[in-house]
């Protein structure tokens, strides 16, 4: 990274406005990637789609992200994260106004395919500038004792967006259309756009100020070859991506599990996803905290990647054992909600941990490069995930659907958690002794 030498002077509280900026980015696009899907019923409906064709529509903006993922991370480390940010959120609120012109169904017509699935491609490709750029800018801002803490409340944004989206939307859908919809979306990105342009600058210059044992610590990990070049890096990026499968499978499809396999109202399924979305908030702020207080990030992937594994595949077993009765006993209808929304809120706790992790391996200044690569795989999963759920659900119902989300996870541990771990935390000691 570079800096000016003319870079102004800002409080140390100022960073804590960059933080306030990066979760207003990430919340904004979030209502749109993680809310659109919650409308996936009325969607169903409104475009006259089957299922097949929903989750390929689903699936289109999480590729667009994907695809865009990796371009605007070397961008972000290039160019910084204003520029980015201003341009990435900017563009997707235009591609927003677009939709409600052109791509919003009415009583008089219904758009092609063509038009749902072009604009929702676009807004992914252009939102998925945020993700990268605001990790950036948490990395240069904070400092090693402190970023755990704020990737954590800035990757709380995804489900707080999430929640959003999941409260408001399928209510905007239902009684003004798919057009106020997206005029609301773009008005959320225009709203985060702004305080961006007034809050998102690099960090001054501070040559003389001294390190932390922390920062010490992480710099003593950090890749030296770059990301692109690391294996290590390589490996937990898959390891996030294949992780966040069963993460989406709730996001994407948990609406339609509820509606026509637990035969739930629209109250019971928006309280549910929002529910889901506040706990997965909840729990990465708690798990930052905790981690950078016990520098134990490796250990508590594991418990999560273990703990996932096993409540999705309780859930199969629950789906299996109900058969075609969900309907019939309002204690196994609880039993399923309460079932998918725990799994939920555990395969959504881990990201803050597992982002801080990646970006220490890639080191602050090609944070955003690393970034992109984590956002590169996780988005392709995006696309992947919905886009399977029918074929899956056409082969054996729920059951395999879940217990392909508990394969997800048990396959994503030794990846987040890779034996040169132990190794790294090795070297990190000894660079904090020496520091000491």
């Amino acid at each position: 990274m570079i800096h000016s030498t003319s870079s102004p002077s800002y409080s140390p509280r100022h960073r804590w406005k960059v933080l306030a900026a990066g979760v207003a980015a990430n919340a904004a696009f979030s209502v749109a990637f993680s809310g659109i899907p919650m409308t996936a019923v009325l969607m169903r409906t409104g475009y006259q789609l089957d299922n097949a064709t929903l989750g390929l529509v689903l699936g289109l903006m999480g590729l667009g992200i994907a695809v865009s993922e990796l371009p605007w991370g070397l961008l972000t480390d290039r160019w910084g994260d204003r520029p980015v940010l201003l341009t990435g959120l900017g563009s997707t609120a235009i591609a927003l106004v677009a939709m409600a012109l052109w791509a919003a169904p009415g009583a008089q017509h219904i758009p092609g395919l063509g038009w749902l699935g072009a604009g929702l491609l676009l807004v992914g490709l252009l939102g998925g500038s945020v993700n990268g750029a605001s990790g950036r800018a948490v990395m240069t801002w904070f400092d090693a004792g402190e970023r755990g803490l704020a990737m954590s409340i800035r990757q709380t944004a995804v489900p707080l967006g999430g929640g959003v989206g999941a409260l408001v939307l399928p209510f905007v859908a239902l009684h003004f259309g798919f057009a106020a919809l997206y005029g609301l979306l773009a008005l959320l990105c225009a709203l985060s756009a702004a305080m961006s342009w007034a809050w998102v600058h690099e960090p001054p210059v501070a040559p003389d100020t001294p390190r932390t044992t922390a920062d010490v610590a992480e710099a003593a990990i950090a890749s030296k070859s770059g990301p692109l070049r690391d294996a290590r890096v390589w490996r937990i990026v898959l390891g996030i991506g294949i992780l966040c499968a069963p993460q989406f499978a709730v996001l994407s499809f948990g609406t339609v599990f509820l509606h026509d396999f637990g035969h739930a109202g629209l109250a019971a399924i928006t309280a549910t996803m929002v529910f889901v979305q506040v706990g997965a908030m909840v729990m990465r702020v708690w798990s930052g905290r905790w981690t950078d207080r016990r520098r134990n990030r490796p250990a508590y992937l594991r418990a999560c990647s273990a703990l996932s594994v096993l409540l999705f595949a309780g859930l199969a077993m629950l789906v299996m054992a109900a058969g075609t009765h969900a309907a019939d006993s309002a204690a196994l209808r609880m039993a399923l909600v309460a079932l998918l929304a725990a799994s939920g809120v555990c395969v959504s706790a881990w990201h803050g941990v597992a982002y801080t992790e990646l970006a220490t391996l890639a080191g602050a200044a090609r944070a955003g490069t690393a970034l992109g690569m984590a956002n590169t795989s996780v988005f392709l999963v995006c696309f992947i995930t919905p886009f399977s759920i029918p074929h899956l659900l056409a082969l054996q119902g729920w059951p395999l659907v879940w217990l392909a989300a508990s394969a997800c996870a048990l396959v994503a541990m030794p990846l987040l958690v890779p034996r040169a771990a132990a190794a790294d935390q090795k070297l990190a000691k000894t660079a904090l002794s020496r520091s000491t």
